[in-house]
Formats: structure tokens, C-alpha cells, sequence
């Protein structure tokens, strides 16, 4: 049944929208004026608030196109990554100051979640999904008797993940009704690399096809009634086009293939889209799209703004303040450049993230020493494996989120051989803006258990290129983890020192109080020092811990002999963390000293505004620290009034 919707003439179009059924009356003037609005928006949000600004201008009038044809929340429509969700979004009830919170604390999530809205059939962040998870949907719509579609909404870039294949080898042998979407812009993060970014271009560019096309069309100008003929060539065309270049990747996988569709014409998306609903057979739409449609600075920098920090939206400049210290990220891709000049075994790797780990200046500097292998974690560590044995000298460049998909690799292939593979895991810690899917929080945890790893922390950018130094000349497998964002503005020295497995650094001597910090947590670990001292009169030790694995056994059992509290702080879980090791090292020495492990809680971290907000929102501000400090800290040291009861059951009564 139609729904009729009241429209204020004195607002935008795009203000009015609350639900997606509104869109189904505009017409084509409006449908027009919608997408320039919703542009607007989302240059307008992301300038403030950072984000994904590329994929999402790219996709405006194909997530219209899609809202207007099938009805969510009953039709399902899985965006893989989601990171192109925003336009989403916008038309399923967060519009407005909603839409403006996006990416900050108590707002909208960067991503798609199914806590978020029950149009959000499935949460995600990390690519490669959407394919599996919509087949399962469709598997448990079929044995259900539903009559919902589902519609899998996918790039270029996921023909480049394994799973994506997994999942296609499994669809036509599984369901029947199930729709891709294949949003072909050139691009992951960066521009896409392999055999499958060559296949599509040759879909789109087959100068055999493009030659008969235009031959055909060119007659057809000159005959009398060739204008429809030409129109109705379109449609045909877009169904028929692999008499003439081949699809047979799609249709041996026993999907069949329509396009390529051009993903900015709103009405030639909808008729196609029509056509994949009637199907009664899996089909995939190849759409084309430009990522950053709409805004000149995105179009020509497709890779900075993938997801960008807030930027000027007339110049598109960042808005970082001029003269802050690198991103760690940085300092590792121009280290990278020098110890790769120095030793040409020396090279870098990475899955589709160039830029977001520093490795593009190894791969201008030195292109022969760089390799992009595509968002493929499982095949870069793998690859990585086979170059080990060969004397080269790897380094691995991933986010420390995205390595967890890679996990049996690194114990198999690398740990088990003992394989020299460094692995340098950017953004481990907190990625604040975009949330749970991209927190670094699990690293340490899902490391320690193997053996043959070493982990480690810098503390500052010049000790992380000295880190990177001694993993290079280590010779077994080595990890070492840094966060997002701006390092410490300490000098780096002219030459790297290397330093020994294991020894950990004592910044500031002491003996009752030891706090043992890790990476970004040794500043607040100084001016806990600091407030401790006050407040207790004790003598407060300060270490930068630098190794998770091996804890440094000589120091830690030399400070035990004297400690009465040992802190320990980790951008990690508490559970599993650096504190737990410390802890385990202590009681495997028959040592009982206590431990106060100041990591993150046994729950998720949703996104924040920043790091500092959702410390503060999960008890890791400055104050609440304190207070658990001085609280253990005076329950060790007040005496007993009374006690009660006896053995285990002893209470301690003030």
C-alpha cells in the first residue's frame, strides 16, 4: 500500500527525508536535486568530522537507486565494508544533527551496525564480508519460506579478498535468488593491483566490443526510427555483452552477468535493478562509479580521500595544525625508505594500504622493493613467509585489526618455521573515530601464545625506528605495534641502535610503587608518578616496558625484591595484555607482589571523538587511574582492626 508523506515546501528535499519509502514519489527533477543535496551533506559532515567522503560521494545514485527498488528492513541489502554507508544512512531516519554526530562520541557509527537501526541488516568494517553473510541470509530466507531479497552490495577491490571467492564458489550451489552488485570504481584505498583489476578493465575497455557499439550506434543515427532502436540497443546491450567480451568469471561461478551499468544514471540503475529482482537465478550487476563524484578535490585524490581527518571543504586541505609531530606511520614508511637503501633484501608489503601505513614512500622511493598485494592479509603474510626463505627481509605493513584475519598464517607458516618476517602493526591501540572494528585492542592477546614471537612497543618515533632496526637484524619472527596518529616530536637519530630482545628501559628509578607503561601510555604513566609521590610519600618507579613479550625478567624480579605494588598500563584488553604477562612472569618466579592492570574493559570499545573520550568513558581517565592506584595502594598498606572467620574465609574488618 502507498504511503502518503507530508512535504514542508520551506525545507530541503533531503530534510524531509525520514524513511526511504519517501524517495519512490520524487521524480526525476527531484531524485537530481536529492543526490547534489546529499553531497552537500556528506562534504559538509566529513570537512567537520573527518570520514569515508570518497566511496560515499561515489555511491549516491546507486543507494538511491536500490532504496527506491527493494524495501528495507524487509529486503536486505549488505554493503560490504559499509564504509560506503552513509548515503544509507541518510535515507533510513539519521538524517539531520543525527547524520552530524557521525565518527564522534555518543553519535552516529563511521560504519553500519545492526544496533544502530533495523535497516542495517549487518554490521561490518573490514572487507570481504558481504558476500558470505548475504548468501547465509538468503540460505535462511529460502528454508524459511520468505520472500525477501537480498542484495549484496560489493567493490572491485573485494574480488582481491579470498573469502570473497569462497563465498562465490558456494552461491550458485546454495540459493537460487541472491543479488550482487559489483560497484566498480578502480579503487580500494588505493588504486587496485592484479590480475582481477585487469579482468574488469577488459570487461569495460574490449576494444572489439567498444568498436562494434559505436559502428552500430553511428548506423542507427542515420535510419529512419533509429533513435528508439538506439535506446532499446542500450538495454540490450548491457544483457548481451558477453557474445562479446567474455563474463565467464562470473558466469562459471554460475552468476549471471549484467552490465557494465553506468552507477550515475539513476533511471538506467533502477530498469537494471528491476531486471536482478525478477531474476529467479543468482545474478551480479556491474556497476560503474567514480569514488569522489561530486567533490574535484576527492576526484583527483581518490586515495586521500578514502577516509580523511577534517579538511577545508573549499581547498580540501588538512586541517592538522602546521608544525605537530609525524604520524607514526611516517616515521615507519620513511625508515623503511633508509634501511631499504642500506640493504636492498629490505622490502615492504602490504594489503591495499599504501598510504595508510607509511609504506608509499618505499613504493615511490623504491618501487622494486614494494609489493601491494590487494586486501589479502592471508597471502601478504604468506607471501611474506616465502620471500623469508629465500634471504630477503620482510616487513609486513598492517593495521593491527586487519591482521587478526591473517592469524593462521602467522602460526603456521611463519612462527612454526621461525621465519624472519617483522610484522609493523599501525594502529594498534584505539582508532577513535571509527570504533570497534578498527581498535587495535587484541594484538598482544592473540601474539603471546605463540611461540617463537617477539612484541614490542616504542615508546616515541626515534625507539620505534630503533625497533624496526633490531627486527631487521633479528632474524626470527618479530611484531611491533604503534598507534594512529601523531608520534611524540622526539629527534630521531642519524643512526639506529639496536636493542636487546627483551630489556625493558627505566625512565624514572623507584622502589615501593613500579608503573610499567607501554607506548602512548608512558606519558600518563610519568604524571601518575607525579601525582602518586604526593599522595603517598612512596618511591614511584617509572619503566618503559617496550617488550610484551619477552617481559624483562631481570629487571621486574630485581624491582620485586622491594615493590609493594607493580602498575601496569597498555592500550590493549586488560585480558590477555601486557599486565597479564607481567603477572604470570611474577607468579611463574614465585613472586606474589601485586598487579593493578590498567587496560581497556572485557567489552567492545565503541567510536569516540577521540582517544582521550573514551578513555574517560571506560574508566581509564586520568582521575579514575589515580584512584584505583592509591585505592590498592592504601588497602596494601592500612592495618587490620579485626578479624573474623578463618582460612579462606578470613575478612579483614577497619
Amino acid at each position: 500500500m502507498a504511503t502518503c508523506h507530508t512535504w514542508s515546501s520551506d525545507m530541503s528535499i533531503l530534510q524531509n527525508i525520514t524513511h526511504p519509502t519517501q524517495i519512490r514519489d520524487l521524480n526525476e527533477s527531484e531524485m537530481r536535486e536529492l543526490a547534489e543535496e546529499i553531497r552537500a551533506e556528506i562534504i559538509a559532515v566529513t570537512a567537520k568530522n573527518g570520514g569515508h567522503i570518497g566511496p560515499n560521494l561515489g555511491v549516491v545514485e546507486l543507494t538511491l537507486a536500490l532504496h527506491r527498488v527493494f524495501q528495507t528492513p524487509e529486503d536486505r541489502i549488505v554493503f560490504d565494508v559499509a564504509h560506503q554507508g552513509y548515503v544509507h544512512k541518510l535515507l533510513t531516519g539519521r538524517n539531520g544533527p543525527a547524520f552530524r554526530s557521525i565518527r564522534q562520541s555518543d553519535g552516529l557509527c563511521g560504519f553500519l551496525a545492526r544496533s544502530e537501526s533495523p535497516h542495517d541488516c549487518y554490521g561490518a568494517g573490514h572487507a570481504g564480508t558481504a558476500l558470505s553473510a548475504a548468501l547465509g541470509m538468503a540460505v535462511a530466507r529460502d528454508r524459511s519460506g520468505g520472500g525477501e531479497h537480498v542484495v549484496a552490495v560489493i567493490g572491485d577491490a573485494t574480488l582481491t579478498c579470498g573469502i570473497a571467492f569462497e563465498a562465490l564458489n558456494n552461491i550458485s550451489i546454495t540459493t537460487k535468488r541472491l543479488i550482487v552488485i559489483l560497484n566498480d570504481n578502480k579503487w580500494s584505498i588505493a588504486r587496485n593491483v592484479g590480475a582481477i583489476a585487469s579482468y574488469l578493465n577488459e570487461i569495460i575497455t574490449n576494444p572489439i566490443y567498444n568498436k562494434v557499439d559505436r559502428d552500430l550506434q553511428h548506423f542507427l543515427e542515420r535510419v529512419p526510427g533509429g533513435g528508439t532502436l538506439i535506446e532499446l540497443g542500450r538495454r540490450w546491450k548491457k544483457e548481451t555483452k558477453d557474445f562479446l567480451v567474455s563474463s565467464s568469471l562470473f558466469e562459471s561461478f554460475g552468476l549471471r552477468y549484467i552490465g557494465p551499468v553506468d552507477g550515475h544514471n539513476q533511471e538506467e540503475l533502477e530498469h537494471y535493478l528491476e531486471i536482478a529482482k525478477s531474476t529467479n537465478s543468482p545474478i551480479l550487476l556491474h556497476v560503474l562509479t567514480q569514488k569522489g563524484k561530486g567533490f574535484s578535490t576527492a576526484l583527483e585524490h581518490p586515495e586521500r580521500f578514502h577516509g580523511t581527518s577534517p579538511f577545508d571543504p573549499e581547498t580540501g586541505t588538512s586541517r592538522k595544525k602546521a608544525g605537530a609531530p609525524p604520524n607514526y606511520q611516517d616515521v615507519f614508511g620513511d625508515a623503511m625508505v633508509r634501511y631499504a637503501r642500506r640493504d636492498p633484501r629490505v622490502c615492504g608489503i602490504t594489503a591495499a594500504m599504501p598510504s595508510g601505513t607509511g609504506l608509499n614512500r618505499i613504493a615511490e622511493a623504491l618501487p622494486d622493493q614494494f609489493f601491494d598485494v590487494g586486501i589479502a592479509e592471508e597471502h601478504a603474510v604468506l607471501f611474506a613467509a616465502g620471500m623469508a626463505t629465500r634471504d630477503r627481509k620482510p616487513v609486513v605493513g598492517i593495521y593491527s585489526t586487519f591482521l587478526q584475519r591473517a592469524y593462521d598464517q602467522i602460526v603456521h607458516d611463519v612462527c612454526l618455521q621461525e621465519l624472519p618476517v617483522v610484522f609493523c602493526l599501525d594502529r594498534a591501540g584505539l582508532s577513535p573515530n571509527d570504533g570497534p572494528t578498527h581498535h587495535g585492542l587484541f594484538d598482544i592477546a592473540y601474539l603471546r601464545g605463540i611461540p617463537a614471537t617477539v612484541v614490542a612497543q616504542p615508546k616515541d618515533e626515534d625507539e620505534l625506528c630503533d625497533l624496526l632496526w633490531t627486527a631487521l637484524e633479528y632474524g626470527k619472527p618479530m611484531f611491533i605495534r604503534y598507534p594512529r596518529g601523531a608520534a611524540r616530536g622526539v629527534p630521531i637519530k642519524p643512526e639506529p641502535s639496536a636493542i636487546p630482545i627483551g630489556t625493558a628501559e627505566v625512565l624514572e628509578p623507584g622502589e615501593s610503587i613500579q608503573i610499567w607503561a607501554l607506548g602512548p601510555w608512558i606519558d600518563d604513566a610519568l604524571k601518575l608518578a607525579v601525582r602518586l609521590r604526593e599522595e603517598t610519600s612512596a618511591s614511584i618507579g617509572v619503566v618503559n616496558a617496550r617488550f610484551a613479550k619477552p617481559v624483562d625478567r631481570t629487571l621486574l624480579l630485581q624491582q620485586a625484591s622491594a615493590a609493594t605494588l607493580f602498575v601496569t598500563m597498555e592500550d590493549h584488553t586488560a585480558a590477555g595484555g601486557f599486565g597479564s604477562a607481567l603477572l604470570q612472569e611474577l607468579q611463574s618466579n614465585g613472586v606474589n607482589a601485586p598487579v593493578e592492570v590498567i587496560g581497556w574493559p572485557d567489552h567492545f570499545v565503541s567510536h569516540g571523538s577521540s582517544v582521550s573520550d573514551l578513555r574517560e568513558a571506560n574508566g581509564l581517565g586520568p582521575e579514575a587511574i589515580a584512584s584505583r592506584v592509591l585505592a590498592r595502594w592504601q588497602s596494601l598498606h592500612a592495618p587490620p582492626i579485626g578479624v573474623t572467620g578463618s582460612g579462606s574465609d578470613l575478612v579483614y574488618r577497619k
